[in-house]
């Protein structure tokens, strides 16, 4: 196996095959899927290693006494050839990782083999493919938690340690210095604990990402604008907590928490700075200055780590493990969020180089994590089916009969949506009429039919089905009810529109497709009707083809929820993205000329804002950002295509531009958005008249739905998705 490891007395770095490591009783063998590297500690050993021996020397007082003391025991020679012979060793880097149980040695009954676990230890968690790691070094991970977050437990214990020596009690006010990664997850513990926090770090996207992330206000150590946010937030007392996060030789990180801690507050150190206590500053105040060590209770108690002798609850409450499962917990409920700390993801091949750019300064992170060969990101998010459309006598669709004019149709559902967007179009369009409508309640399909015209309301709905004077069926109901509506209305033999989404589950879209194939009547739309607008439409046509790939962006300011919508609903009608999501993917693949091969997705915590990442086959991207905390002022959608030296613009459905060699801008702002319902209609609407093809390839829709169920299993899993087709 492949392990990172580095030579201390020349410095150098390397990726040295090992021999594989037995499974000890007390402790399981782990097959790493991530690690995380240690933008502080490490990087500090490394830079370390790279000085002169009298550089050695002075960064490591306590080493330097260590073999003053041996020369006065064993002599110059003997200690010569021991120190000489223990730098000339190599030694590994790394103590935070998860992976998956490889195999369980003997006395381990709380995990098995094919679990995913997070692991903690400078001697057990190590940069390499395999370790061994003893019972209390290790923690079960949370069902959807992503691999690559659970890498970060061991460095959120040390920060939860900290946090806990500070004893925060909600409503205080606490000071961070030093905003790397450490410091950030402090400051995120402190936030999720109810503490107002400053932060303080010279570099002002550190500052920036805490303040993304839970502070109140972060700065410069040597602005005033710090001083004013301490004051402002205590009214003028001090903080209560301060928290040493910061590390290197200069003294100003004590002396500003004395100046801005209230009296008799608490400084904790966790990090490794210079601590030369102004007397005076720290009397005065009386300050209580305390150490955080480590993971917590257990660190470097050999019965505790190497043992498997754990401390009693009732009386150590927060041991070593005890830290790393309430670290991973509070990341799978949301509570913190370690994603927007991951500046680099590098394949583990590539770890040498990651050292190195990160030590030069062309790296620039606060985390950085080592990805394994076989991650355990594959197993949590596996590939997503997208289904054969399998038609009687091949691929081709079947023609239909051409259906009397006038169109006869019949609604399943008439909520906000069909009454508001659909039936408006429909009741005035020539060679239509509206022949049904099925709704649960009596009143709804009267007022319905009052409205629009229909010549009967009912609540039967095989009825409608087996009526065979009705040529199409619109399905729209609640989302759960969608696929298995869709399918029965396939096997009656009718034309079907149904609204987005098809199918909230991959057995669902199986089953629509088992329809198709066994009634042979794939005459089926899908609600996706931005690709009909006409203003995009015209700004397509003026981009033009393209030859190379292409990037999109679409940004959806999706706005909050009313409470009570039942599109909250999670556990019976799908998430919110599932359910309105396809608009966005089948506009990007509309637009791309494509479906989508892969799905990328990463969300905020409690997964209110989505990032989603869609590659094509040619090796254009789409990224769809769907936020719900943005500014209802703001407009909901926009978009930009970018390829060739052109860019497509559209300003939510009002205006459109493309900039080329020549640039056009549509002519006038419309009275309305037109979001393409109407024309949508029109060519289904034609397609049910004339038996001609269906506005959308089947193959198309398939792939939209396909997608995005994959967001939510990319979520789960923390790790690209597959869309590998289902033959």
């Amino acid at each position: 196996m492949k392990q990172v490891v580095q030579n201390y007395k020349s410095g150098e770095l390397a990726l040295l095959d090992v021999p594989v490591p037995g499974c000890k009783p007390g402790g399981v063998l782990v097959r790493s899927a991530y690690s995380l590297i240690s933008t502080g500690t490490e990087l500090m050993k490394v830079s370390e290693a790279g000085m002169s021996m009298v550089g050695k020397a002075r960064s490591r007082p306590d080493q330097v006494a260590k073999v003053v003391q041996s020369v006065a025991t064993n002599g110059v020679p003997a200690t010569y050839r021991k120190v000489m012979g223990k730098l000339d060793s190599y030694t590994p880097l790394g103590y935070s990782l998860c992976g998956v149980v490889e195999e369980v040695g003997s006395g381990v009954d709380d995990v098995k083999v094919g679990d995913l676990v997070a692991c903690a230890g400078n001697e057990h968690a190590l940069h390499a493919e395999l370790n061994w790691v003893p019972k209390n070094l290790y923690t079960p991970v949370p069902d959807g938690l992503a691999p690559r977050h659970a890498a970060f437990g061991t460095v959120g214990s040390i920060a939860m340690q900290g946090v806990r020596q500070g004893e925060p009690q909600l409503g205080e006010v606490a000071l961070v210095i030093g905003l790397g990664l450490i410091g950030q997850l402090v400051v995120q513990l402190l936030a999720a604990s109810g503490v107002r926090v400053v932060g303080v770090d010279p570099d002002p996207a550190r500052c920036e990402l805490a303040e993304r992330t839970g502070a109140a206000a972060c700065g410069d150590p040597a602005s005033a604008a710090v001083e004013a946010a301490v004051a402002e937030l205590t009214g003028g007392h001090g903080v209560d907590q301060v928290y040493l996060a910061a590390g290197g030789g200069s003294n100003q990180p004590v002396e500003l928490a004395a100046r801005l801690c209230r009296d008799r507050g608490r400084v904790v150190d966790i990090g490794k700075c210079r601590l030369d206590l102004p007397w005076n500053a720290y009397y005065e105040k009386e300050l209580d200055v305390r150490f955080s060590r480590s993971y917590g209770p257990g660190r470097y108690d050999p019965s505790y780590e190497l043992e498997g002798r754990d401390y009693p609850i009732g009386y150590v409450r927060w041991t070593e493990r005890r830290n790393l499962a309430c670290f991973l917990d509070l990341l799978a409920r949301g509570s913190v969020d370690v994603e927007p700390l991951v500046s680099h993801i590098a394949d583990f091949d590539d770890a040498v180089e990651t050292y190195q750019r990160l030590e030069s300064g062309d790296l620039k992170a606060v985390a950085v994590l080592f990805r394994y060969p076989e991650h355990a990101g594959e197993a949590v998010a596996p590939a997503v089916a997208v289904p054969a459309v399998k038609r009687p006598g091949g691929t081709v669709s079947t023609p239909a009969r051409a259906a009397k004019t006038p169109v006869r149709l019949a609604f399943v559902g008439a909520g906000n949506y069909a009454t508001s967007m659909l039936l408006p179009h429909l009741a005035q369009r020539e060679g239509v009429e509206l022949s049904t409508v099925v709704t649960t309640t009596a009143l709804s399909g009267a007022n319905a039919q009052r409205k629009f015209g229909f010549a009967e309301a009912t609540t039967d709905l095989d009825a409608v089905l087996g009526d065979k004077s009705i040529d199409a069926v619109f399905v729209v109901t609640r989302h759960s009810s969608h696929a298995e509506l869709t399918r029965r209305a396939l096997i009656a033999g009718k034309t079907v529109f149904v609204e987005k989404p098809l199918a909230l589950t991959e057995d669902e879209l199986a089953g629509v497709l088992t329809a198709v194939e066994e009634s042979g009547n794939d005459r089926l739309q899908v609600g996706f009707n931005r690709r009909f607008a006409p203003l995009l439409q015209e700004a397509r046509e003026r981009f033009g083809a393209r030859t190379g790939p292409a990037n999109l962006r679409y940004l959806v300011n999706a706005g909050r929820l009313q409470h009570g919508s039942w599109y909250l609903r999670q556990g019976t009608e799908g998430s919110r993205f599932v359910g309105e999501g396809g608009h966005f993917i089948d506009t990007a693949s509309w637009l791309l000329g494509a479906d989508p091969v892969s799905v990328y997705s990463v969300a905020t915590s409690g997964n209110e804002d989505l990032q989603i990442v869609l590659r094509y086959p040619d090796g254009s991207t789409a990224t769809i950002s769907y936020v719900t905390t943005g500014a209802p002022s703001f407009p909901k959608e926009t978009l930009d295509l970018v390829a060739d030296g052109k860019v497509l613009r559209l300003d939510d459905f009002v205006r459109a531009s493309v900039y080329g060699r020549k640039r056009w801008v549509s002519s006038r702002l419309p009275k309305t958005r037109d979001k393409g319902q109407n024309a949508e209609l029109a060519a289904f609407v034609k397609a049910v008249r004339t038996g001609g093809p269906m506005p959308v390839r089947l193959e198309s829709l398939v792939a939209t739905t396909a997608a995005t169920l994959a967001v939510q299993a990319g979520l789960a899993g923390g790790a690209p998705v597959t869309l590998a087709s289902a033959r």
